[in-house]
């Protein structure tokens, strides 16, 4: 399970598994608010990483981001961690 630590959201972290075929799995948000995240994990269970992060970068709430692009950037992250 990877885990990012969010930057200026109400949420704290972001979990998500990520299978063989670049699919995003259990994504969880840790703090926020929590229907809203829970509806965002439910819409992007089973899609594909890049197509998330495509359609989430961007988003602005407060602090301009929000808790839909941390995941976009979370992405980023585990994207770059799995290229080193």
């Amino acid at each position: 399970m990877f885990t990012y630590s969010t930057r200026g959201t109400c949420s704290r972290q972001i979990l998500f598994d990520v299978d063989a075929n670049n699919n995003m799995h259990n994504v969880r948000f840790i703090g926020g608010c929590g229907g809203n995240l829970q509806g965002i994990a439910k819409l992007v269970e089973g899609k594909n990483i890049d197509e998330v992060a495509a359609t989430l970068a961007g988003i602005r709430c407060r602090n301009n981001t929000s808790c839909p692009d941390q995941l976009s950037k979370a992405i980023a992250e585990y994207k770059a961690s799995k290229a080193q």
